[in-house]
């Protein structure tokens, strides 16, 4: 059942390895050995190959002069004015969510209780004996 293509089929990659080594050229070229140290001085930058391409469509905006005093004070004030607003709308959307948990559970009470009444019956006629008249 030996199949006899198998003993050739190593000898075949083998040859078929050895022409594409030789095709590259590369009869000659060894791996770098784990001894060999690389210089990193001799390795470029991306910024040493590479100019960065002027940008056209946003070129870069000129440093303004820090903002005044007036201005960093209705800065400070806009930014309390808003942390005020996210408060209160906070507060209201947790109250709203209150009264809609409310609403539902005053909903469901009467029937949540309806079927804890049925099951306490179902489980009372299991657990006491009937009554004797």
């Amino acid at each position: 059942m030996d199949n006899p293509n198998t003993p050739n089929k190593p000898a075949h990659l083998l040859n078929d390895l050895e022409s594409i080594r030789q095709l590259l050229g590369d009869e000659n070229l060894e791996p770098p050995l784990l001894m060999d140290s690389i210089d990193p001085d001799s390795i470029p930058l991306l910024s040493e190959i590479v100019t960065p391409a002027p940008d056209i469509a946003n070129p870069t905006p000129k440093p303004s002069a820090p903002p005044a005093p007036q201005t960093l004070r209705e800065t400070v004030n806009q930014s309390i004015s808003r942390d005020s607003e996210l408060n209160r709308l906070d507060s209201e959307l947790r109250a709203a969510a209150q009264l809609i948990l409310q609403d539902v559970i005053d909903d469901f009470v009467p029937q949540i209780e309806a079927e804890l009444k049925r099951r306490l019956e179902a489980r009372l006629t299991r657990l006491l004996p009937p009554r004797r008249p």
